[in-house]
């Protein structure tokens, strides 16, 4: 998954693919490839690492032709690699296909076609649709891939051509975003509008469920069922660089609108049809393993540290063993105490933070059986761990990590689940409210973020400061500290989190007239007992905003000087919502201060030392 760029036209098509994929460089990507109608039929060209190792593949052999299609690859399934980079082909390649998305059956297809006397050279999903779509063709590309995807379930944007029609480009999406440029005697397609932002302004954008055929001269709109539609076409106005960003004014906030989506794709193909059950076909770790953990260890640095408290209360709670949290720097430190029955979960974004790297290595050492919840399937931490839980959140390009976050959140949802499921801590019943409350969490932080410039007024009053508190109970104090980190990475403010039972303990020395507070209260096992913490501050002179359920604003209100609601939920999963106003927060502070929101001073996006 990552970028998609294709081309239908009189121009240079290799020179039209490059172009557009450069412009997608943004996104993050390990490997690009592309494939052309050429005189001597359909020709691929990829290369693993940067843009600038195809083109200087390219040179040499250069791919000359009026149609194609290319990719930017940011893997998902199969490490980084020329052979697992796209386009995939057909044994015959006579069938080309670039794919963002996921398969979720891709497995039981492979073994479908496997038994059927293909072949296959790759790792990767996609490359099953390039089989599927040469075995049901019959003359007709546009039938073959709607007979194709009738056997697939999961997500994909698809761009797709056979040699056997040199003139039909086909595009398709399902779950996945793309969009249609429209020339004049050349058409397009993208996965994003900087693909093609510098031959056409003019697109369509397909819907879930449609698909578009391509001509040089035409385009139809059509339901993935073959049914025809209109489509009212978009003048994008947009420069470059805002084209990039999605139309967001930053990377940060683009990433933070994201976040639905990379909670959809982190739980794609992890519950099974019924809704009752969580499945990891990735996992190594046995039953047998798994029923005789007695402890686990979550190590991890920063924002992917906050993440793991989350995890541990969520393990805890539902597997019912004991948790430990240990920042990555400090674990091999402290001489940790790690058995072969001691499950180590280590969590990076980036899967190459050095201090994270050595814990787990630490952990091994020991005979430790380590889990990776990271984002990048062919990093070093992925490579070198036991086991990998991908979070699926899609390249991060603000620094400031907001969608990698909350996607380990789901991942740790979904482990925990797991674990509860065979060691038998849960009913089914009790898996399956879970479960169904997950489902429900995207479109409830899309509901907030429909209002996310409600935040906006407070952010701004906030950033006249330069101290800050956050308090919180529980879950809320773990998310109250990423939180708290958010708003001094990229706003510059000095802030704290505490837990707000330890108020009284030393801190309320520090709570002064006009001072900012914002007290999560979500929990209502301890809601009283936060509602009597802030009133402890707001005794000394604290100016208080609560983020709290839409049902309790009214009562709060009567302690607090302003509440914000997030959408209700089951406690467990509250992290996941209630951490999105704090990312805005963040964002509009640092903005009303005139920061660089995406490139904070002195900080990196991975930290590769120790």
């Amino acid at each position: 998954m990552c970028g998609i760029v294709g081309y239908i036209g009189n121009q240079k098509t290799q020179t039209v693919l490059i172009e557009g994929l450069r412009k997608l460089e943004y996104r993050g990507y390990d490997s690009a490839g592309i494939a052309v109608f050429t005189n001597e039929g359909l020709r691929v060209a990829k290369a693993q690492g940067r843009l600038a190792n195809l083109e200087e593949r390219l040179e040499s052999a250069p791919l000359v032709g009026t149609a194609g299609i290319g990719h930017t690859r940011w893997a998902t399934h199969g490490r980084p690699s020329d052979v697992n980079s796209h386009p995939h082909t057909d044994e015959s390649q006579k069938f080309s296909v670039v794919h963002n998305g996921i398969v979720e059956n891709y497995l039981e297809l492979k073994e479908e076609l496997i038994s059927q006397g293909h072949h296959f050279v790759s790792e990767t999903d996609t490359e099953v649709i390039s089989h599927l779509i040469a075995r049901e063709y019959d003359g007709d590309i546009v039938k073959a891939v709607q007979k194709a995807i009738s056997y697939m379930r999961g997500a994909f944007a698809l761009g797709v051509l056979t040699e056997y029609e040199p003139d039909r480009l086909v595009a398709v999406r399902q779950a996945s975003p793309l969009i249609i440029g429209l020339g004049e005697g050349e058409n397009f397609i993208g996965s994003d509008i900087p693909a093609i932002l510098k031959y056409t302004r003019n697109v369509y954008i397909l819907n879930d469920g449609e698909m578009a055929l391509l001509t040089a001269d035409a385009v139809e709109l059509m339901t993935i069922e073959g049914n025809f539609i209109s489509r009212e076409m978009i003048r994008v106005d947009w420069d470059a660089v805002t084209a990039e960003k999605g139309g967001f004014d930053h990377f940060m906030l683009k990433e933070i609108h994201e976040q639905p989506k990379a909670y959809r794709d982190t739980m794609l193909g992890r519950m099974d049809e019924s809704g009752r059950k969580v499945v990891l076909p990735e996992l190594k770790l046995t039953q047998e393993q798994i029923k005789n953990i007695r402890n686990v260890q979550i190590v991890a640095c920063g924002t992917a540290y906050h993440a793991g408290l989350v995890g541990r209360s969520v393990i805890e709670e539902m597997v019912r063993i004991p948790v430990e949290n240990d920042v990555a720097s400090e674990y091999r430190y402290r001489s940790p105490i790690v058995t072969p029955e001691t499950l180590v979960i280590v969590v990076s974004q980036s899967g190459e933070t050095a201090d994270t790297l050595a814990a787990l290595r630490e952990a091994q050492s020991h005979g430790a059986h380590v889990l990776a919840i990271t984002n990048v399937v062919g990093s070093s931490i992925a490579r070198e761990a036991n086991d990998v839980l991908g979070t699926l959140a899609g390249p991060e390009i603000a620094v400031a990590s907001t969608k990698a976050y909350t996607s380990q959140l789901i991942a740790f949802y979904l482990f925990g689940l797991y674990l509860a499921q065979v060691r038998g801590t849960m009913t089914e019943d009790a898996v399956a409210e879970v479960i169904a409350a997950m489902e429900a969490l995207p479109e409830q932080v899309e509901s907030m973020l429909t209002n996310a410039e409600s935040i906006k007024g407070y952010a701004e009053q906030i950033a006249e400061h330069e101290n800050l508190f956050f308090i919180g109970r529980g879950q809320d104090y773990a998310v109250a500290q990423e939180g708290s980190l958010k708003l001094k990475e990229i706003s510059y403010i000095h802030s704290e989190a505490y837990a707000a039972g330890e108020l009284k303990h030393g801190t309320l020395a520090l709570i002064e007239e006009g001072i900012p507070v914002i007290a999560l209260a979500t929990q209502e096992a301890v809601l009283e007992k936060t509602v009597s913490n802030i009133k402890e501050v707001k005794a000394r002179g604290a100016e208080v905003m609560a983020i709290t359920y839409e049902e309790h604003v009214a009562g709060l209100l009567k302690s607090v000087d302003q509440a914000f609601a997030i959408p209700k939920t089951l406690p467990i999963l509250t992290a996941a919502v209630s951490v999105v106003p704090l990312q805005l927060l963040a964002y509009y502070a640092s903005l009303a201060r005139g920061n660089d929101v995406d490139k904070p001073r002195n900080l990196a996006k991975s930290v590769t030392v120790e």
